[in-house]
């Protein structure tokens, strides 16, 4: 499968932002998807996943409450809606496919097969 992510941009802190994620390919609901991001000078680090039916997500504890993940199988597309954005969110958000045959989805960035090529958010303060 392909990933392409689009709908990063320049925000102010407390703004909101929507990524995108498209794939390609007539498997996309078997896979589950996940987003990371990285900052400037660290390492990659998970936000949130969904599973592959979208019945179940995991959010990593920094974005709890202020980001949600959505997923369209019929349009293969998941999306990370990004709400009340702090500086520290700024990051290269990456989205990311795992093919594994668990019930749920993965905050290991080791679990996913496939990556997008990421779109930088940027929040200003």
């Amino acid at each position: 499968v392909q990933l392409q992510a689009s709908g990063g941009g320049l925000v102010q802190a407390g703004g909101s932002l929507r990524v995108s994620c498209a794939a390609s390919g007539p498997t996309f609901s078997s896979y589950h998807m996940g987003w990371f991001r990285q900052a400037p000078g660290k390492e990659r680090e998970f936000v949130v996943c969904i599973s592959r039916r979208g019945d179940s997500a995991y959010y990593a504890e920094s974005v709890k409450g202020r980001f949600t993940i959505s997923r369209d199988n019929a349009k293969n597309t998941v999306s990370l809606q990004m709400n009340s954005l702090k500086p520290e969110d700024t990051a290269v958000y990456y989205c990311a496919a795992d093919r594994g045959f668990q019930d749920v989805c993965s905050s290991s960035q080791y679990n996913y097969d496939y990556w997008g090529q990421g779109t930088l958010v940027t929040v200003s303060s």
